[in-house]
């Protein structure tokens, strides 16, 4: 049965042309990704659903009686509202109910009535069919999956953050359980583990879900439908999204294959008719004439197969400088607090040269706060964070902020890069900034614009240390996937927080799980979430254990022994970089017999001694 017909519709914001006809329909009990640029109507969509926007021309129709619902906007509610009292308003028609109950029963306190008797009947039957007896336990089944402990539901809800109201509004909405179901970035705010507990709520659910979502394991796990909005119509694929990335490239190579051929034909067309053109001229032959002008009606009649278009990449890229030192941070006893509240207590880690990290944790364990105690922002309570001399480091923080939110995007990056305009426009244009869009000023960009626009700048110098905060959060897909590919060419050291499961599957090779402590892994993202099912409440920072691994399963040691070889091959490679240098001074030194039985002596003493490095290497 299909639930949403959505017809020829045109929607406009000015000259703005944002729906072109879009026509769609959506199924009962479907799932479906709704996907599309920044700016491509997607949101649009969802407003002209629950009646918000107007539109021009066109028809929507939602078939009659089902209800409807949409996490977008946080609604405002009485400032003496405690979060429980917002979660509550999911069941105002219960509490409505309740209430003509209890009055009910007042009355058949002193009235003997049998209709009274009956009506009392049908509104407790209603209100057990619509879950009444179990609110308690429907309301703990969801806070308790999105994070939301007794101590938050106690809360001012006017006094939560933006991401803690979020969670708040996307519970309240679940309670309501609505037939259809419209969900813009859910799983922004949310921690990993929160997300995987709203994918398996969103695959048991019942009715319609419609989700945008930029997070790719998430549409993966949930989906199965994409609809791409794309120059203000809807195209279609039948599966998740990454059946939608491989059909996508396949409709792409194909409409690019029969364009190609048409237009071979075209130009014999063209070539023929163009010859009868001129045979009929030397030959003064108005038949021949009418022969080419019947091929190029026939040209003109040609329904034409449209060039397929790619989105042009961003080709911005991070750059390495280079550090001779191993070991470039260390943190040693440190401990940190929040007025009372302790976030974790005499930790010590060490960050060596060109690691991947990733720090993962529920919101409020303060992963935040650990990489602010890294780049000096913010001080232990004790301990101390030392950085080796010299490093060259990047710090993109999750809130972006300019300094004068009135400038342009062309006067921001000229002010901040001392560069000409001409310089700046070439800079600005290969990360899509170009035309009437650098006249833009900061107050209007959107979070995925500035984003942009702060990697522009950051991304202008050479560093060492890449410091991350949430760097996905905010951009569309195609940005996320430029995002991967310039920290992928980046070969330096890398600490980053996210949320986002395709960038840490992508990167991390080590893992700083924070809960009350820092748990400390080595290993793939699918060997840390398997560490974690069944391990994390078992070790502490010194003692993680990596699964999968027979002979050291119950080996305490085992984090110990892949510092050290990590640690190894560090001191491996400084050494063969060692004999290459000493390689190029011997053949500058050819004629230099003296200087030259110095190198090669010091060249054998760097073999022998990286010949036992080789050896304590095979015996891990």
């Amino acid at each position: 049965m299909t639930e949403i017909i959505i017809k020829g519709v045109n929607k406009y914001y000015g000259i703005n042309h944002v729906l072109k006809g879009l026509c769609l329909d959506i199924n009962k009990n479907e799932k479906v990704g709704l996907l599309g640029k920044n700016g491509s109507g997607k949101t649009t969509v969802f407003k002209i659903l629950t009646g918000e926007e107007n539109y021009e021309s066109g028809s929507v129709n939602i078939i009659k009686g089902k209800t409807l619902e949409i996490l977008d906007q946080i609604p405002e509610y009485p400032i003496e509202y405690n979060t429980i009292d917002v979660i509550n308003t999911a069941f105002e028609e219960l509490h409505s109910i309740l209430e003509m109950m209890n009055e009910f029963e007042l009355r058949m306190q002193y009235e003997n009535d049998e209709k009274l008797l009956k009506k009392y009947g049908k509104l407790q039957m209603e209100f057990e069919n619509l879950g009444g007896y179990v609110i308690e336990s429907t309301i703990d089944k969801i806070c308790n999956g999105l994070g939301i402990d007794i101590e938050m539901r106690k809360k001012k809800f006017d006094l939560l953050s933006g991401g803690e109201k979020t969670r708040i509004n996307l519970a309240r909405i679940l309670l309501k359980d609505p037939d259809i179901l419209l969900l813009d970035e859910p799983t922004n705010h949310l921690d990993i583990s929160t997300v995987q507990w709203l994918e398996e709520y969103v695959c048991q659910y019942k009715g319609t879900i419609i989700v945008i979502s930029h997070d790719r394991y998430f549409l993966d796990k949930t989906v199965n439908r994409i609809i791409e909005i794309k120059d203000g119509k809807a195209e279609f694929y039948q599966g998740n999204y990454s059946y939608y990335i491989k059909e996508k490239e396949l409709r792409y190579v194909n409409q690019l294959n029969l364009f190609k051929q048409q237009q071979r034909k075209i130009k014999q067309l063209e070539e023929a008719a163009k010859r009868l053109h001129d045979w009929g001229n030397r030959a003064d032959n108005k038949s021949l004439h009418i022969k080419a002008f019947n091929i190029e009606k026939r040209i003109e009649k040609m329904d034409k197969v449209e060039k397929p278009k790619k989105d042009k990449k961003i080709i911005g890229k991070f750059t390495k400088k280079g550090i001779g030192s191993k070991e470039i941070i260390s943190l040693n006893d440190v401990s940190k607090k929040y007025g009372d509240r302790l976030l974790w207590e005499n930790i010590n880690l060490n960050v060596y040269k060109d690691e991947k990290i990733a720090i993962l944790g529920k919101n409020g364990t303060g992963k935040t706060t650990l990489l602010k105690l890294i780049t000096g922002e913010e001080k232990s309570d004790t301990g101390n964070v030392k950085m080796s001399n010299n490093i060259k480091y990047l710090y993109m923080q999750q809130n972006i902020k300019f300094d004068d939110p009135n400038l342009t995007i062309l006067e921001t990056l000229r002010y901040s890069m001392e560069v000409n305009e001409e310089n700046a426009r070439r800079i600005l244009a290969k990360f899509h900034f170009i035309g009437e869009d650098i006249l833009k000023k900061i107050s209007s960009l959107s979070g995925g614009e500035k984003s942009r626009l702060r990697l522009c700048i950051l991304m202008q110098n050479k560093l060492d240390l890449l410091i991350l905060d949430e760097p996905t959060n905010h951009l569309d897909i195609a940005s996320r996937e430029w995002i991967e590919n310039a920290v992928e060419e980046f070969k330096g050291t890398i600490i980053f927080v996210s949320h986002d499961r395709y960038f840490v599957n992508k990167f991390a090779t080590r893992f700083w799980e924070i809960d009350n402590e820092i748990y400390d892994f080595y290993g793939s993202y699918n060997e840390y979430m398997e560490w974690k099912k069944s391990n994390i409440n078992e070790n502490n920072v010194q003692n993680v254990k990596k699964p999968n691994s027979k002979k050291n399963k119950k080996n305490p040691e085992r984090n110990s022994d892949l510092q050290a070889k990590k640690e190894l091959e560090i001191e491996i490679e400084e050494m063969e970089k060692e004999i290459v240098n000493i390689d190029i001074e011997i053949e500058k030194s050819v004629t230099d017999y003296k200087k030259l039985e110095e190198l090669i002596k010091g060249k054998d003493n760097v073999n022998k001694k990286l010949d036992i490095l080789y050896e304590k290497w095979m015996e891990f």
